[in-house]
């Protein structure tokens, strides 16, 4: 019987929507709460929690084991897009088909929901050590991980590198090392710390590495297409932001056609570093493919 990929992703878009619900505590401020959940659950890909969840299952663990850690990788993607949609970053108006989070409240509620995400995240993560089979090694190494992967090592510096690219001529080099950061980085993080959760052993983890590299850099470039070309009633987002703002992008370096190109190489080389992991590997696949091939 051939893969139903369809029915794969929505039933794990349901078990990570599910917990999401459950990931914001209540504390002292309602209305940071409130600006959380506005944001968190407003729907979205989700990508960066299936990806957690499909790595961890192509090493043989259950989906309910990382939970806690792939849902971490969604509360850390929302605090991004929170900081990144303020006036003094993208200074856009809409997210996911309605208000972003500084428009629906005011600019100190965004930044501080943003903030809160970003350490619930790390929580998170942390909490799935009690889980007994991953237990407390496990979660410190993903800890160390997706930190790794968020700063300035990784998404925090790749949007500096972004920003400080703006309104200028950049070379491919620089502009590949900008995307592998800002968002490469995490998508990475997701498939390493899906396989370090699970236990799947050193080669199963340079596997899913390797293609999470290649898998980060077709997804913006991607994007980077769809900024350009995409229908803003798909996307629930402004199309042509990019050029607008002068952003360094593929298809401002090299035009649509050859960035789809170069989006269609990268995808390639996520299938061929995922061969290894056999039928195990087949949703991540699916998940690469979709990943390209997306019109939101």
């Amino acid at each position: 019987m051939p893969f139903d990929f369809q029915r794969y992703l929505d039933a794990r878009r349901a078990l990570v929507e599910r917990a999401l619900r459950r990931c914001v505590p209540r504390g002292v401020s309602p209305r940071l709460r409130k600006a959380m959940a506005y944001s968190l659950l407003a729907g979205g890909k989700r990508l960066r929690p299936v990806l957690v969840v499909a790595a961890a299952e192509a090493c043989g663990a259950d989906p309910g084991s990382v939970l806690p850690t792939a849902c971490a990788f969604e509360v850390l993607h929302t605090y991004s897009l929170i900081h990144d949609d303020l006036p003094a970053l993208d200074d856009d108006d809409l997210r996911r088909g309605r208000p972003t989070c500084h428009k629906a409240f005011d600019e100190a509620t965004a930044i501080l929901a943003g903030d809160a995400l970003q350490t619930l995240a790390f929580e998170l993560v942390a909490s799935n050590g009690a889980h007994p089979r991953v237990g407390a090694a496990a979660a410190l190494e993903a800890s160390l991980i997706l930190a790794r992967a968020a700063g300035m090592a990784g998404m925090a510096g790749g949007q500096m590198e972004d920003v400080l690219a703006e309104g200028r001529r950049v070379g491919l080099a620089r502009l590949k090392a900008i995307h592998a950061g800002k968002t490469g980085a995490l998508l990475t993080a997701a498939l390493e710390c899906g396989a370090v959760l699970a236990r799947g052993g050193a080669a199963r983890r340079r596997a899913l590495a390797a293609a999470g590299a290649h898998l980060g850099l077709a997804f913006q470039v991607a994007d980077d297409v769809l900024n350009v070309a995409g229908d803003p009633a798909k996307l629930g987002k402004s199309v042509g932001s990019d050029a607008r703002k002068g952003k360094a992008t593929y298809p401002a370096l090299m035009g649509l056609e050859r960035a789809r190109a170069v989006a269609g190489r990268e995808l390639a080389a996520a299938l061929a570093a995922l061969k290894p992991l056999g039928a195990r590997g087949e949703a991540l696949a699916h998940l690469a493919r979709y990943v390209v091939e997306r019109d939101r």
